[in-house]
């Protein structure tokens, strides 16, 4: 059978939120099967459990933001996407994590300091099957048209392949890879995807500050750019590292299926947005998904049973 995984084991990170700027303590915790993964805000005067699904988006500006039952005005978790995109490089399944704040902390920038925490904690496989969402008819959504078109599509594929490109008018983003594609059964996300940085313009930087927003960003957790080349000392850590980012916070978009995908994704210029979109689109037609298990790992698509060492 190929199973559900979980921590063995609970841990805890500290950190700022890029957004706020507030210090923030995350607990990780083991789960049961088929808990999904629950974030916990236990600040409050009694905690309130959000569980990480894409009905429980309520916000997608500069980051991916949850709630219970998705209420805009209800206690949030914000900047999840990080997090959520080491939990699928990682296949875990079942996770609780209690945070002190409304914002996910940014640590580095990537997802490489979540993947390595979880790992640090030991990987178990539970007593039950994991069950996949496995798309079988294309969904497509789209905004805009012309030079301000977006798109994000989920066609059938029995494995996770991800295809993403960027367009950014920018000499320093020019010059690197715009497009990148990522099979997840390679068994390489902690090595090809999970070190790649959020990325931000100086130009941006002041109105986002007036928003209340980007008061936790620095040169250590973000890759800054003026009108003309990278700022930071130490360079980029990919050559492609931009649009590996973007890839990176779509797989922690599209973790709030609430399963892992059996798909191939694919995308051009989409963001938070319109990722949940696509998700909320995939949910509106039960006749275009199926939820499946494999009784005997062999059976399932090639490196999907190997993600992360489980011991």
């Amino acid at each position: 059978m190929l199973a559900q995984r979980t921590l063995r084991s609970m841990t805890r990170a500290v950190g700022v939120g890029v957004h706020g700027g507030e210090r923030v303590e995350l607990t990780l915790r083991p789960a049961p099967p088929n808990t999904g993964i629950v974030f916990r805000r236990v600040d409050l005067p009694t905690s309130v459990a959000i569980p990480a699904t894409a009905l429980s988006v309520c916000d997608t500006r500069m980051a991916t933001t949850i709630s219970a039952g998705g209420d805009p005005g209800g206690p949030k978790v914000a900047t999840i996407e990080h997090l959520l995109s080491a939990c699928c490089g990682l296949g875990l399944d079942n996770l609780i994590i209690d945070i002190t704040a409304d914002e996910v902390p940014i640590l580095d920038g990537s997802a490489a300091a979540f993947v390595f925490l979880l790992q640090s904690a030991g990987i178990e496989l539970q007593a039950a099957p994991k069950r996949f969402m496995r798309i079988v008819k294309p969904v497509e959504v789209r905004e805009g048209e012309g030079a301000s078109l977006k798109w994000a599509r989920l066609d059938p594929f029995e494995g996770y392949k991800l295809a993403f490109e960027i367009e950014f008018d920018h000499p320093a983003v020019s010059q690197t890879g715009q497009r990148v594609e990522f099979d997840m059964g390679s068994g390489q996300y902690k090595h090809e995807i999970a070190r790649a940085r959020t990325f931000g313009f100086t130009k941006e930087v002041e109105a986002m500050r007036a928003h209340g927003l980007g008061r936790g960003g620095s040169m250590d957790n973000v890759i800054v750019l003026d009108e003309y080349k990278v700022l930071n000392a130490d360079g980029l850590r990919y050559d492609d590292e931009f649009v590996k980012h973007k890839l990176l916070d779509a797989i922690g978009d599209l973790y709030l299926a609430g399963h892992p995908l059996l798909a191939a994704y694919s995308a051009f210029k989409s963001g938070h947005a319109l990722n949940n979109k696509l998700l909320r689109a995939v949910l509106a037609d039960p006749t275009g998904f199926e939820i499946v298990s494999f009784d005997d790992e062999r059976l399932a698509p090639a490196g999907l049973a190997d993600l992360a060492p489980a011991w």
